[in-house]
């Protein structure tokens, strides 16, 4: 049975999930698109908004962090179970 690496899983979703979260946070900030999800990212992540580019940032690495311990819990399950 096929086992996941699971850095390189943590690490591909930490990417997407920060990545995601810090294009959602631009375009609420510049548009107000999105603006409510980002606002509730915002209650999950400390200090994580739309409302400045240091808070568009931290949104970043709040969701990269997020992401990263997710993939890595999910590939550990997968492997445990496969």
């Amino acid at each position: 049975m096929t086992h996941i690496n699971q850095t390189a899983f943590g690490l591909s979703m930490g990417i997407l999930w920060g990545a995601g979260l810090f294009l959602l946070a631009v375009t609420s900030m510049l548009w107000g698109y999105g603006s409510e999800v980002v606002d509730l990212a915002g209650t999950v992540y400390l200090g994580a908004g739309s409302g400045s580019w240091a808070a568009a940032f931290l949104t970043l690495v709040w969701g990269f962090v997020d992401g990263f311990v997710a993939g890595w819990l999910l590939a550990w399950i997968y492997n445990r179970l496969s």
